[in-house]
């Protein structure tokens, strides 16, 4: 039979216990953690896939010893808010965002709930955290660089297509992230001598208006800026190059496997699997507020021959041999 004594020494120790700040409920015996995860798209989704890898590397089994509640905007980023505010009244533990709009989403739904974002180029300049090295708030996670690769996207489209003077830029203007990074590219144009026509789109519509800019004006090259919206009209813009036989560099990978002609941009899969590491993390006790905002150091070029065939381009040798992958 248990004494006052002992019992007695057992109750502080549990009482010290739980006002430790490095334990957490998700570490607490019998209980699975629950992660909400917003996304800006739709199933099936390879980056989702990358963040599972990533979480499976680190010895989390989706079902067993961790759930994933999820949530899908569906392109649809007037959707995004009430999502996060339904993953913040299931209180899951911790909430995973992609995009800015997600993240600034999950952000405004709760002051509470860790958040660990991605997809952000400047998380700094939009309010998501006060440094990239502290923080200070309840969101962390990995940022895109995106503006200080506008400079080295031109210099590798005038590389590839020497006559490129005029560029047409389409880009979301609706997303906070891509007004900054439409800026620092019209910055690094005039720096090149390079004339930039910025064309926004947000709907169908706009789309249209641009795309018959386009064919109207007649730039040299294009430049797609990639967020939620243009990658859910990935195929509309890739087909749309090649039937003006317009050379265009993205900033994803996923438009030259469709078709595209080169593209020069962080490893979405790469940050996603890093997003992951946050998590462990997070669920392991430590704070967003303390965890620096990781930033990109894989950069990825790729290049699709079939397509510079189709447009009569060759690309430069000096080119090919830094492509991380050449599509044949």
């Amino acid at each position: 039979m248990m004494t006052y004594r002992v019992a007695a020494a057992m109750f502080v120790l549990m009482a010290l216990a739980g006002a430790m700040p490095g334990i957490s409920d998700a570490q607490q015996p019998g209980k699975i953690p629950r992660i909400g995860v917003l996304r800006p798209g739709a199933p099936p989704d390879h980056l989702v896939e990358a963040f599972r890898e990533g979480l499976r590397d680190l010895g989390y089994v989706e079902g067993r010893n961790i759930l994933l509640e999820y949530r899908w905007a569906e392109g649809k980023p007037d959707r995004l808010p009430d999502l996060a505010a339904e993953l913040v009244r299931m209180k899951v533990d911790l909430i995973t965002s992609w995009s800015t709009p997600a993240a600034l989403a999950a952000r405004n739904a709760t002051a509470t709930i860790p958040i660990v974002f991605g997809g952000v180029g400047d998380p700094v300049r939009i309010g998501l955290v006060a440094s990239l090295a502290r923080p200070g708030g309840n969101a962390t996670g990995v940022s895109m660089l995106a503006e200080e690769l506008s400079a080295k996207r031109l210099e590798l489209l005038r590389e590839t297509v020497p006559r490129a003077m005029r560029v047409a830029m389409l880009w979301n203007s609706t997303n906070p992230s891509m007004v900054s990074r439409a800026q620092s590219t019209q910055a690094a144009a005039g720096v090149l001598g390079v004339t930039l026509q910025s064309l926004g789109v947000y709907d169908l519509i706009t789309f249209d208006n641009a795309f018959a800019t386009i064919t109207r004006a007649r730039p040299d090259v294009l430049l797609t800026l990639i967020d939620p919206f243009t990658r859910q009209h990935q195929k509309r813009i890739v087909d749309f190059a090649a039937t003006q036989r317009l050379p265009a560099i993205y900033e994803a990978r996923e438009f030259v496997d469709a078709g595209g002609l080169m593209s020069y941009g962080p490893s979405g899969a790469a940050l996603q699997r890093r997003a992951a590491t946050y998590v462990d993390k997070i669920l392991k006790g430590a704070k967003p507020a303390d965890l620096p905002v990781e930033q990109p150091t894989r950069f990825e070029l790729v290049i699709n021959l079939t397509t510079a065939k189709a447009l009569g381009l060759t690309i430069p040798p000096s080119i090919l041999v830094r492509a991380d992958q050449v599509i044949r």
